[in-house]
């Protein structure tokens, strides 16, 4: 079994709130096993170009409570080619790096199978990503911050919604799941909720809406994932304004505000157990995993299950909503 001395963790993908938590939880734990951490800038590019820092304790101070990533991210296209991977590989051979940690969600969990496959480099990840779509994990670093984010945002639009009789139709981020939509959904008490998941019927939405009206409510919040198969807020306000003039309808989209601010106590919570955790799977050489938290257990799921068995939306959820919007 080697014996681990050095490790390097990045973000990489869209940044979620608690990816600096984490960062702080893995250089720490790191520390106290007495690992020399790096930290690489700007997710797998920095691999590339060989740009990484070595983290001590003054980096990851004050850092627990701010929003994004002091390691910045992107996405890297140098990345997805094999002549990329082999440089990403020679500039961690070169520092004596024995493992990468890498948080992010599933383009960031692939690029990690793909190069472990070609190389053999000991991988292990952290479900970093306001979308908590990961198979292997209960919540993702970043969902509960963002619901949050929603939750504030849309019950201070339904103040204006009521004052002036309207319809919203609010985008929020989904552009493969509704787990966003759904829980803030349920949390504003929103007139119905159209997800990538479901089918959406726009004549059983007008219907919905009317049924509203006939029920003398005088606005109404609809909440889109901006994946969902009518298309996008914009587009299904066309569609139902073309059929039904009951309301006077508004389009908000939330968009990147759901990415940023500070990160809730849950998400710091769940992001300095996972880093913990992460550093603990390394030392006793687990590699190709995420480590993630089911039914309060900490649990190992090899990369491709995560990536490929997407999680499931709750049914009774959903049904939960929709008799709670009646």
């Amino acid at each position: 079994m080697q014996k681990i001395s050095r490790i390097a963790v990045l973000t990489s993908g869209g940044d979620s709130p608690g990816m600096n938590a984490a960062i702080r939880s893995v250089s720490r734990t790191g520390f106290y096993h007495g690992l020399e951490v790096y930290g690489v800038m700007r997710g797998y590019q920095g691999l590339i170009e060989n740009d990484m820092i070595l983290m001590d304790n003054q980096r990851v101070s004050n850092i627990i409570q701010r929003g994004g990533t002091i390691l910045k991210s992107m996405r890297s296209n140098d990345f997805m080619t094999p002549r990329g991977r082999r440089q990403a590989l020679e500039n961690l051979h070169s520092r004596g790096i024995q493992s990468l940690i890498v948080i992010g969600g599933d383009g960031t969990f692939t690029g990690a199978k793909i190069f472990m496959e070609e190389h053999d480099f000991p991988v292990v990840g952290i479900p970093g990503t306001i979308d908590n779509d990961l198979y292997g994990t209960d919540f993702t670093i970043g969902y509960d911050t963002a619901v949050n984010t929603v939750v504030e945002a849309v019950d201070k639009i339904r103040d204006t919604a009521g004052s002036h009789n309207r319809l919203f139709f609010i985008e929020v981020m989904g552009r493969d799941a509704g787990f966003i939509a759904l829980r803030s959904g349920i949390a504003t008490g929103a007139e119905d909720i159209l997800i990538p998941e479901r089918h959406t019927s726009i004549k059983e939405l007008i219907n919905k809406i009317k049924y509203d009206r006939r029920s003398n409510k005088t606005s109404g919040i609809i909440l889109v994932s901006e994946g969902d198969d009518a298309g996008n807020a914009y587009e299904v306000a066309e569609k139902v304004n073309s059929q039904f003039q009951g309301y006077s309808t508004r389009v908000t989209v939330l968009g990147h505000i759901q990415r940023g601010g500070a990160p809730s106590c849950m998400d710091r919570v769940l992001a300095s157990t996972l880093g913990y955790e992460t550093v603990n799977a390394v030392l006793k050489n687990e590699q190709g995993v995420m480590v993630g938290k089911v039914n309060k257990e900490i649990v190992y799921t090899p990369f491709e299950k995560s990536i490929k068995h997407h999680r499931k939306v709750n049914a009774a959820m959903l049904e939960m909503a929709r008799i709670l919007s009646l």
